[in-house]
């Protein structure tokens, strides 16, 4: 059952919204993460925010950009849905977006309402022809804040 506010008209919801985690799978392990920093450290390593075995000692990252959007940058082997172009290996995540590392499976979640591949509310607001055009995204900074890198990124 969605989260999604009855009133809600885009997909541009309060910052960090629709519960965006991990469900993270290998053989019989099956377990979730939320991502609720800034910037989600994936590996071998005893330091990071998500330690699996098998993986490099800092296999992946996943920052929570100034756009609300969630990118991961896949640093050790393994798959992405992007095809990435050139050397990169970086894409905006979205619900559903899948990605390996060593034997381990990562999907990442987060309800549509807020997920801003799925303009106009995600597919409760309709389908392509059907889904009129959304309202520019919010400014999502802080007055104050320092605006942080721009990445250039692989849509999935």
């Amino acid at each position: 059952m969605s989260r999604r506010p009855a009133n809600a008209m885009t997909t541009h919801a309060e910052w960090g919204a629709g519960d965006p985690h991990l469900r993270v799978t290998r053989e019989d392990t099956r377990l979730e993460h939320p991502l609720s920093l800034d910037e989600t450290r994936i590996g071998s390593d005893a330091g990071n925010d998500l330690v699996l075995d098998g993986a490099d000692p800092v296999h992946a990252t996943i920052v929570h950009d100034e756009r609300d959007e969630y990118v991961l940058t896949l640093h050790g082997e393994g798959e992405m849905n992007a095809l990435p172009e050139g050397d990169s290996r970086t894409e905006i995540l979205r619900t559903g977006a899948r990605f390996t590392i060593a034997d381990w499976t990562l999907v990442f979640m987060r309800e549509e309402y807020a997920d801003h591949g799925r303009p106009f509310g995600g597919r409760e607001g309709g389908e392509l022809s059907d889904q009129p055009p959304q309202s520019e995204r919010p400014d999502y900074t802080v007055p104050g804040d320092e605006p942080g890198p721009r990445e250039e990124v692989n849509k999935a």
